[in-house]
């Protein structure tokens, strides 16, 4: 069964820089056989030099990569993609979904991972998100959806950092940093970023655990989960040679040390766990504070399984 294809979502508040940085990865080589999915075309202002040709539904870039819309489901837009594929009519080996600049990607990760169907082909690789460093620090004060962006994050790619002071760089990246300690961040130079920082985030089989680790990486606070027997809060960085770790961020509880409505907790599993005690303690998680989750990334052992996943 060949491996799916890794999936990234690019998503940021308006104004925030998602177009120059899309255009900008379009026209690099290393994209030539990516699938890019956007919301409207008129949200994209794609370079015309970029564009070869065009049917109702598609447009073929100069560099190889696909372009198409969303005009109905997700899903429907991607199993069309992966028929298409199938009838040898295009050929792609990575898809980038752009959202509008006000989305929560939490539907769009949930269709991902939960789809039982699509997560036979289609894998997601990391959320990618643009941070305007001239105007992100009164977006989040105004904005929590640009909040909720910023806290799944996996990469923040920082925009517009020529128009502030470094000591307003610092204290934006700084506040960046409460919402989301684990999303390493990015300087974009107009848009021109190098494509393998973005891609490749999720961990693998092969992973290491120092890998896996680093991509959870939840830096917890003091705050209570649900109990799930065999389980015990922990930093990160003494999970030893366990199998598994959540990291979640919240709005419960939340303290000010992360941007006052946010926080972030993580649990460590000693041994592989049982699916059905998993599935019950996530469900029970679920029913009791998902209002107030904005991300939770694990990496998980099950009784049963080869390897951990994520």
């Amino acid at each position: 069964m060949p491996a799916p294809i890794p999936v990234t979502l690019l998503t940021g508040f308006l104004g925030s820089g998602k177009t120059t940085l899309l255009n900008a990865l379009l026209k690099d080589p290393g994209m030539e056989r990516a699938a890019v999915v956007i919301n409207e075309f008129g949200e994209i202002g794609l370079d015309h030099d970029l564009i070869e040709s065009s049917t109702e539904t598609m447009v073929l870039m100069a560099s190889g990569c696909l372009c198409c819309t969303v005009r109905g489901d997700l899903a429907e837009t991607l199993n069309d993609l992966r028929e298409r594929r199938d009838a040898s009519e295009i050929a792609f080996d990575r898809v980038v979904i752009e959202t509008t600049g006000i989305a929560d990607p939490a539907p769009i990760v949930q269709t991902l991972v939960m789809d039982g169907d699509l997560s036979y082909d289609f894998a997601l690789d990391g959320v990618v998100v643009t941070a305007d460093a001239a105007t992100g620090a009164q977006t989040l004060d105004k904005q929590f959806e640009a909040v909720q962006q910023v806290a799944m994050a996996d990469r923040i790619v920082l925009t517009k950092t020529d128009l502030v002071t470094p000591a307003q760089l610092a204290a934006f990246e700084k506040r960046l940093a409460a919402i989301n300690p684990g999303a390493p961040r990015h300087r974009a130079d107009h848009g021109r970023i190098d494509p393998a920082l973005l891609f490749g985030l999720a961990p693998r089989p092969e992973s290491t655990q120092a890998q896996a680790l680093a991509w959870v990486a939840a830096q917890p606070k003091k705050a209570s989960l649900p109990p799930l027997s065999g389980l015990k809060q922990t930093q990160p960085a003494g999970m030893g040679q366990s199998y598994g770790l959540f990291g979640v961020g919240s709005t419960a509880g939340a303290r000010p040390s992360h941007d006052g409505r946010v926080t972030s907790q993580s649990i460590e599993i000693a041994q592989p766990i049982s699916p059905i005690v998993f599935d019950l303690w996530l469900e029970s998680l679920m029913n009791s504070a998902a209002a107030d989750i904005l991300r939770l990334k694990g990496v998980v052992h099950v009784e049963g399984m080869k390897h951990p996943f994520a």
